[in-house]
């Protein structure tokens, strides 16, 4: 079942409005923003260690990344992207900082994202 409450998080967002490649979907309860068709950033509001902003790449570019935001730190469940939580008090520098990289298509932020799987095979063997 969807959830009705909003995202105090979206405001993050608001700078891709007017990028006609921006559109967003709800990801893990929280709300993902792509930009290009790469899974860029993740807001997450709710309980820890889902709240606050995620930011999709990969491993090898974590230390660039961290070196420029020291307030980002690997995310403690999905390990492969950076995060910052939301009560951390550098939290909207980064969050503006990061949303600057995503406009100006920054090659360490943002992933192609996996194609879901729609249909799901059969694991019983054919009769």
């Amino acid at each position: 079942m969807p959830s009705s409450v909003r995202n105090s998080l979206v405001w993050i967002f608001d700078a891709f409005e007017r990028d006609s490649t921006y559109f967003s979907k709800r990801m893990f309860g929280s709300d993902a923003a792509y930009i290009d068709g790469l899974l860029c950033l993740v807001a997450a509001d709710r309980d820890a260690p889902w709240n606050g902003l995620l930011v999709c790449t990969s491993q090898d570019r974590h230390a660039a990344l961290i070196a420029e935001m020291p307030a980002l730190r690997p995310h403690p469940v999905l390990g492969k992207w950076l995060y910052v939580p939301q009560d951390d008090p550098a939290f909207e520098t980064v969050a503006e900082k990061l949303t600057a990289l995503v406009l100006a298509r920054d090659p360490r932020v943002g992933v192609e994202p996996k194609p879901r799987n729609r249909g799901r095979k059969s694991t019983l063997p054919k009769a």
